[in-house]
């Protein structure tokens, strides 16, 4: 339950959760200019957090196709795959599985770098006016990625841990290298291919903060050799999976095509369309709060002054999220007036007694 309505309830005290420290560093690294949650140095997250859940998934690969995304490096251009996701209310996005395929024989420890990016829908971050070289932009992710939620490995943004999965599996089709512009981009795809289905967890430091909004998912993996292919998901989204009536299928584009973004489904291969597979972990933003601002006390120790001070505190960081158009100034309102009537804060009779 969370803060909003748990307050309104009841006037207990709001349960205190551990607040996470990497948070108050994100402020710096994505130039929020908000310094009052610098000043708000906060406890070591322990191994578990109970505001942490997967709230998006497009479900397991379905062994239809593979398609390529890593970035650029010696004699190889950068290739993106990138399929979409929804968020109903603002999230702060604190990690994210993906599952693909390794080449045959390779270890894990070729896996040398991830870098995720977020996308907005077309138009958005787009040029509008431009001549494209495809068949359509729309339903495409945006010309480019929105620059505060990209992380990577190679500037510790990003931590990832890889899995195997299954030393053994194939898809029935893939899209590598068949990347072309119109009129040329039907290529009926590459072909099957067997690998290693791995699945790769990556941890964002700092967590990754959105409005509600249609979003694309791309993420890249380098390798010291061979190509890593992420692979497809059902479409539609089948349990356990979160399906989404605006479900959109993936794209993929590589150096020679960008900006531009072709269908891997309905441009490509003539099959599909499809997901990938992939999901989302995080918390609301109301949870965030709680995580920033607890009951028990102020973050960095001791207990509250007063409930003035509390709530004066709760209005402060409602502001910082209002500011980062992450929730309106209506549920900043609801918020504040919440806390208001809780007992965060307050001295019990005999404590009062006691000081005076």
């Amino acid at each position: 339950m969370n803060l909003l309505i748990r307050s309104q309830k009841n006037n207990n005290s709001v349960t205190s959760h551990r607040a996470d420290a990497r948070l108050l560093r994100a402020v710096a690294k994505l130039a929020f200019g908000l310094t009052l949650i610098a000043s708000l140095p906060l406890a070591p997250r322990a191994s578990a957090d109970s505001f942490f859940s997967t709230f998006f998934s497009t479900g397991d690969p379905d062994g239809k196709i593979g398609t390529l995304s890593r970035p650029a490096s010696a004699g190889l251009v950068e290739t993106e795959t990138a399929d979409d996701f929804i968020l109903t209310q603002s999230m702060v996005i604190n990690s994210a599985t993906f599952t693909g395929l390794l080449p045959t024989g390779a270890s894990l420890s070729f896996i040398n770098n991830v870098e995720i990016e977020i996308y907005h829908v077309f138009p958005v971050d787009s040029d509008t006016v431009r001549t494209i070289t495809v068949p359509t932009r729309v339903n495409s992710p945006a010309d480019d990625e929105i620059d505060s939620a990209t992380r990577d490995s190679s500037n510790n943004s990003l931590s990832f841990t890889p899995t195997l999965v299954k030393p053994v599996f194939s898809v029935l089709n893939s899209v590598v290298d068949g990347i072309h512009p119109s009129p040329n981009q039907f290529t009926d795809g590459e072909g099957p291919v067997t690998g290693e289905e791995v699945s790769i967890t990556v941890t964002f430091d700092p967590p990754i903060a959105l409005p509600a909004d249609h979003y694309f998912f791309r993420p890249e993996v380098g390798l010291s050799s061979g190509n890593f292919l992420w692979l497809s998901a059902p479409k539609p989204i089948v349990a356990p999976g979160t399906p989404f009536a605006t479900d959109l299928q993936s794209w993929i584009r590589n150096d020679n095509l960008a900006p531009d973004w072709l269908r891997i489904g309905t441009d490509i291969t003539g099959t599909g369309p499809f997901n990938a597979s992939f999901s989302l972990s995080g918390e609301t933003i109301e949870q965030r709060i709680e995580e920033l601002v607890p009951c028990s006390g102020p973050a960095s120790g001791g207990t509250w002054k007063n409930h003035g001070q509390y709530v004066s505190t709760i209005a402060h960081v409602s502001q910082m999220f209002v500011n980062q158009g992450l929730i309106s100034g209506q549920q900043k309102g609801q918020i504040v007036s919440a806390v208001a009537r809780s007992s965060c804060g307050k001295k019990s009779k005999n404590q009062s007694k006691k000081h005076h």
